[in-house]
């Protein structure tokens, strides 16, 4: 790997590093997933994603070795149990993967504004590329097996027309207008994902070592359903569909498979991207109950994510990423 004479940025740098401890994780999951899939394709899209998560750790571990940073200790074959009995369906590994891919989009395409050297900028360029091929590839997938969950079809309008009443906007003694296509999409987008953490969280508290992370995420999972009928309860008033849960691909087996370390990183992982999904949400809805809703449900994430964070901290797995220097320390201690 070639060593630049521009330094990293601190955001190229944070962003290296966040990239490979989560892809780190991912590799764990998808070498579980690939051993247990029984499904030729879904295997296929699977050892697609674990293939790109090993070439994503493997560049950041020579940039980071070309300009002698640490490379993360992130998660290692020891954070799995290969030999676990089966505690995922098939389709539940694919939703996964879709779910995981739809996140990376997300999280990548708000990295690349950020980032100006030419190495990193073409590393998160290809990473996006190939991160959309996975989408497509998943999608497709998913809807040749059945298995997709679409947004809802709403009617076309007929005419263009202009809003004249401030009542698009707040809701008057309990009538609201109907949802608009964006507010159906965050909330699909966002059930989808509480039903995922629903999933996970059940999956989680039966392998979980310590009696503390089985009660985190029993408590995360608990979160999530409450969610999810926050959500549904919107699109069911607006006579319209909502994702059905994935607690049925679960198996019953309590067999320790993942470290409790990688559970914890990844329930913070995924209160990090719910707590951007809320964020956008709050910021293209345009009734008031919908914000209201997200605004105090996101506060929830965020004390759930906190405590998640206090428990790894007590634990000592929670790394830390790179930082500014403490120069009020360095003064203190000359």
């Amino acid at each position: 790997m070639e060593k630049y004479d521009i330094p990293l940025t601190s955001a190229e740098m944070s962003c290296l590093w966040s990239t490979y401890v989560a892809d780190s994780m991912s590799i764990c999951i998808l070498k579980y997933f690939r051993k247990i899939i029984e499904d030729k394709e879904i295997k296929q899209v699977v050892e697609h994603a674990l293939d790109l998560s090993q070439q994503h750790v493997e560049m950041i571990r020579d940039i980071f070795t070309a300009e002698t940073i640490p490379v993360p200790q992130g998660f290692t074959d020891a954070d799995v149990n290969l030999n676990a009995k089966r505690l995922f369906s098939d389709s539940f590994c694919l939703h996964y993967v879709k779910k995981m891919t739809k996140a990376g989009l997300m999280i990548n395409a708000s990295v690349l504004p950020n980032i100006y050297r030419n190495d990193v900028l073409s590393f998160y360029s290809k990473m996006l590329t190939s991160t959309i091929e996975l989408n497509t590839e998943t999608i497709q997938l998913l809807l040749e097996k059945g298995l997709a969950s679409r947004p809802p079809q709403i009617p076309k309008p007929k005419q263009v027309e202009f809003i004249h009443k401030q009542a698009f906007l707040f809701d008057f003694l309990g009538k609201s207008r109907p949802l608009t296509g964006i507010e159906i999409t965050n909330l699909c987008n966002n059930l989808e994902t509480s039903v995922l953490v629903a999933a996970l969280g059940t999956a989680f508290a039966q392998t979980a070592s310590s009696e503390q992370v089985r009660e985190y995420m029993l408590r995360g999972r608990d979160i999530a359903k409450k969610h999810i009928d926050v959500f549904s309860s919107y699109l069911k008033n607006a006579d319209l569909p909502a994702p059905t849960s994935h607690g049925h691909e679960i198996e019953d087996t309590t067999e320790a498979l993942f470290s409790d370390k990688l559970m914890m990183f990844h329930f913070s992982f995924i209160s990090d991207v719910g707590v951007g999904n809320y964020g956008m949400s709050i910021s293209q809805s345009q009734r008031s109950d919908l914000v209201l809703d997200y605004s105090r449900l996101l506060i929830e994430i965020l004390k759930f994510a906190e405590d998640g964070a206090n428990i790894m901290i007590s634990e000592g797995w929670l790394e830390q990423p790179p930082m500014a220097v403490d120069r009020k320390k360095l003064a203190e201690e000359k």
